[in-house]
């Protein structure tokens, strides 16, 4: 019984579109309705709405459009938006070389016009749910997860950033140079205080926080230990880069005596509670290992491809039952930094593996792309698909342009075709995107923003200014 009390949820109508619902069966009606009401998905199907609704604010004649679920991007680093276009042709190690002494200039000014630009970016290609992974604190730098999270919540973007952190710099051994590390006890106080500040578990939260050491590469055994332990006492998610290239691997078995994934199941860092970015280069046994403890996995085919780390494995991965979704990676190793396109580069780039034409359909990249992506963040119950009682997070491609319409499948012509027009998206309900253009932010704005300070990160790190 509605408790009269309570206002009623005002309703959005959606119908004359089509709509893949990447639910558990991947119903898809060629004709059909979603209707919003407040918050939350009331009713999805075929045909007509149901008539007689009442406290309809908006009617959507979504002829020609797709409607699907909104795309869950799993990995990000905001604050390389600054950086695009470098060292363009190194591969993943002497890229890091190149540009840490860069990164280690940045401060919170630079960072929050990094973040609104991948935010917008993203959230024009179909994001509603947004992930970043942030790791470099140089001192003084001010509140940098605060920055972004001040700029996805302007954006109006659903928000799961990690408090990432480095404490292995070179002297030890480790990638990074040791000014753009911290101690591990700084790194895991800043930490703890990251999610007792910002976490929200509610069920319709729009933010929270992850618990993620960089890579094996640049934080020690200790970090990653006590980090896993933090994560797990806090009941938040722990995230970190896996696997990603065979200069990684080797150095797992120099200093460890074995391969990442034995390593980071050494220190507690394999579970249904965590993800690892990038994965290419994985064994029968890790693959295994990941299914049988629920790990998840980040696939990011275009930075792999960006900087030649190769093709992960990502049909054996669904086969064994692993957890996949999609990443855009940092801008400085995927310069577009939209997730739409991973769409297609994930079915393309599988392609050609093993598997060959079956490794990945396009159904199968959208799922990747919106139900994968929510049960690698924990949030399958709530977003990811498109069925009463979930969360309102949606998009309307527009599917009848010059790009499109003579594609008579909708998922494949959103997947295979060229980057779809957003026309609208929401996110809890809220509009975001409309007609292609954010609707909570000025482009124009942020554009100038995002030129200024990376003009200035680089006359810093030039010794200019």
């Amino acid at each position: 019984m509605t408790d009269p009390a309570q206002p009623a949820a005002q309703r959005t109508v959606i119908e004359n579109c089509a709509v893949a619902t990447v639910d558990a069966h991947g119903t898809e009606h060629a004709e059909g309705h979603v209707v919003l009401a407040g918050e939350r998905i009331e009713s999805v199907g075929a045909g007509a709405a149901p008539s007689g609704l009442s406290d309809v604010v908006r009617r959507i004649d979504g002829g020609g459009h797709l409607v699907t679920p909104g795309l869950v991007n799993t990995h990000h680093h905001f604050y390389q938006w600054l950086t695009r276009g470098l060292a363009q042709n190194a591969n993943l190690f002497d890229w890091l070389v190149a540009l840490y002494p860069v990164w280690a200039r940045i401060d919170e000014d630079m960072v929050r016009a990094a973040a609104r630009a991948s935010l917008g970016m993203m959230a024009r290609g179909g994001v509603t749910t947004a992930m970043d992974h942030h790791y470099v604190f140089p001192r003084g730098a001010g509140d940098l997860l605060g920055a972004e999270i001040g700029a996805a919540r302007e954006l109006g973007v659903r928000f799961h950033p990690t408090r990432g952190s480095m404490d292995l710099g070179a002297s030890d051994g480790g990638l990074p140079p040791d000014f753009a590390v911290e101690t591990t006890d700084d790194a895991l106080a800043a930490t703890e205080e990251a999610v007792d500040t910002h976490h929200d578990p509610s069920s319709a939260s729009m933010l929270r926080i992850g618990v993620a050491p960089c890579s094996p590469f640049s934080v020690t055994t200790e970090l990653l230990r006590q980090a896993g332990e933090l994560a797990r006492r806090k009941g938040v998610r722990l995230h970190t880069h896996g696997s990603e290239t065979v200069e990684e691997e080797k150095f797992c078995h120099e200093r460890f005596g074995m391969g990442p994934t034995d390593y980071l199941e050494s220190v507690g860092w394999l579970g249904d509670d965590v993800w690892m970015a990038h994965c290419v280069h994985m064994n029968d046994s890790d693959i295994a290992a990941f299914a049988r403890t629920g790990t998840g996995v980040a696939h990011c085919p275009s930075s792999n491809a960006r900087l030649a780390a190769g093709i992960a494995r990502v049909p054996d991965m669904l086969g064994a039952g692993v957890p996949v979704g999609l990443g855009v990676d940092g801008t400085a190793s995927n310069e577009s930094g939209e997730l739409h396109t991973e769409l297609r580069n994930a079915l393309l780039v599988s392609r050609l593996g093993p598997h060959k034409e079956k490794a990945l359909t396009a159904r199968q990249a959208l799922r990747l792309g919106t139900y994968g992506g929510a049960r690698v963040l924990g949030r399958e119950g709530e977003i990811g698909s498109l069925e009463p009682g979930k969360l309102a997070d949606l998009v309307m491609w527009r599917i009848d342009g010059i790009g499109h319409s003579s594609i008579a499948d909708p998922v494949a012509a959103l997947v295979l075709g060229a980057a779809a027009p957003v026309s609208l998206s929401f996110v809890n309900g809220r509009t975001v995107v409309e007609d292609g253009r954010l609707v909570t932010a000025d482009e124009d704005a942020i554009a100038r923003e995002a030129r200024h300070e990376a003009r200035r990160l680089a006359r810093i790190a030039d010794g200019a200014g």
